[in-house]
């Protein structure tokens, strides 16, 4: 019971948190984000590059600075504090290559039997995690306009296909649907999620009129393909560690990425979609 009660209280706060960065305006959404963004970079982090030594830390404060500076970059154009393309160039030569160089020279010294794969491990952490964040800020602004209902929909749906998948596959579950990296996954829970994440998005057609009826069902179905995918791959990468949970900071529910890999996964795919449609 303490247990149930401390996930209760932790997604209590967390709604209320979520709400506050999505609603309170554009700094609020920049610094919700960002604080997102580093926390699944860490625990990414955490998970790949070398441990052991304090000098380890060094490589990880370079992976996070490397892993958020997408996000970064684009919350600054779209604020208007970056007002040209070559601002933008001159703000990314500044801020991502010499981190890149930076991690080399750092592994120069580490005297890591893998310095080449902790660099791999930095780059490919802001492809997978710093890159779809910053897809988001092209989600949720249109020059003037800041779309935060977009932002909450893609949310409620990833949420609703993870709990519906969850709850219908311990009910009916037989079939597994990708043993190997997850062997709790069921064909009928992520065809239950499926139904559900469906079904909430015909409601968000109603409810938020920034896209069509049209849109968010074809968002729907990119939330439950891409969103399932992003969930078996973070699956993948914890097996291959052998951990369960990607960190500690949600008591009951595990760490960041373990909520957003979904989330990060889609977010590429929705992102396209509404560029070109919206």
């Amino acid at each position: 019971m303490a247990g149930l009660s401390g996930r209760i209280v932790t997604a209590f706060f967390f709604v209320l948190v979520m709400l506050g960065g999505l609603y309170g305006g554009r700094i609020p959404f920049i610094l919700l984000f960002t604080l997102i963004t580093a926390g699944c970079v860490w625990e990414y982090l955490q998970l790949t590059l070398d441990k052991g030594r304090w000098r380890a830390k060094l490589r990880m404060l370079i992976g996070l600075l490397f892993g958020v500076s997408p996000f970064i970059l684009t919350s600054s154009v779209q604020m208007g504090w970056v007002k040209s393309s070559e601002s933008f160039a001159a703000l990314m030569a500044i801020l991502i290559f010499p981190l890149v160089f930076t991690a080399f020279i750092y592994e120069l010294f580490s005297k890591s039997p893998r310095p080449f794969a902790n660099v791999a491990y930095i780059v490919l952490g802001m492809v997978y995690i710093g890159v779809p964040f910053a897809l988001l800020d092209l989600i949720a602004y249109d020059g003037e306009y800041f779309y935060a209902n977009i932002v909450m929909g893609l949310l409620l749906m990833t949420w609703a296909n993870d709990t519906g998948a969850y709850l219908l596959g311990s009910r009916f579950g037989k079939h597994k649907l990708f043993p190997r990296v997850s062997p709790n996954k069921t064909i009928e829970g992520f065809v239950g999620g499926g139904i559900v994440t469906l079904l909430l998005a015909v409601g968000l057609g109603f409810l938020f009129e920034e896209l069509g009826r049209f849109d968010w069902l074809v968002l729907a179905l990119i939330v439950v393909i891409f969103g399932t995918l992003g969930d078996l791959i973070e699956s993948m990468l914890k097996r291959s560690r052998q951990v369960k949970d990607s960190g500690t900071l949600l008591p009951g529910h595990g760490g960041l990425l373990d909520r957003f890999d979904g989330f990060i996964f889609l977010l590429p795919f929705a992102a396209a979609y509404i560029l070109i449609f919206r």
